[in-house]
Order: structure tokens, then sequence, then C-alpha cells
């Protein structure tokens, strides 16, 4: 049983940077593409950023400013967020899903979750 467990949130103010963890067991990480999404109360969850055997994708608004990595070795996937905007104020889901060649942005692609981890931005 694959399981998903994000760490790393907390609030910070606009322009200041977090990094988000995502610890994977139960399965092997490596044959799994990874995701992370976000979700406020308003609005329906949106993807960020997504990591597979190809490369890196992203969300338009977070381009330049985030950065997903993966380390195989430690079962673990990051989401670098610098320069924060009140917009970016969300909570972040962890998801997985098998290797793909083509990347995957939308929710119910993904098999697995983690509980997610709460980000705010504010001043």
């Amino acid at each position: 049983q694959v399981q998903l467990v994000e760490t790393g949130g907390g609030t910070v103010q606009p322009g200041e940077s977090l990094k988000l963890s995502c610890d994977f067991s139960g399965g092997t990480f490596s044959y799994y593409a990874m995701a992370w999404f976000r979700q406020t109360p308003r609005k329906e969850r949106e993807f960020v950023a997504c990591i597979n055997w190809r490369g890196t994708y992203y969300e338009e608004s977070v381009k330049g400013r985030f950065t997903i990595s993966r380390d195989n070795a430690k079962n673990t996937v990051w989401l670098q967020m610098n320069s924060l905007k009140p917009e970016d104020t969300a909570r972040y889901y962890c998801a997985a899903k098998p290797q793909e060649v083509v990347p995957s942005t939308g929710e119910m692609d993904y098999d697995h979750w983690g509980e997610g981890t709460q980000v705010t931005v504010s001043s």
C-alpha cells in the first residue's frame, strides 16, 4: 500500500521561500511519477508540478519560482518554492501514479495521495 507523507508547510511572508517534502513508502518509488497539487477552500484542487522519468512540468503561474525534484534512493520528492505570493496560500498535496510517458496534470490521473501540508503566505 503506497503511503505519502508531506512535511515542510508553514507561514511565511511574501517573497520568502519554503521547501516541501513528501516521503514515499509501500512501493518502488522509481516506478512512480510524482506530483504536487494545491487546494484552497474556495477552489478545486489544482496541479502545481510533476516529475516523471522524462522530466519536470509546471503550472504556468509557478514556472521560474517553484522547482520539483526527487531522490529515488531516499524515496522523497520535494517542492522548492521561492518568491512566494499570497495567492500561493493553499494546502499542498503530494500525489503518485505509475510512471508515464506523457505528464499527467489532472487530479483524477493520480492514484495515491498524502494528507497535505498547509502553506500560508501573508504579511
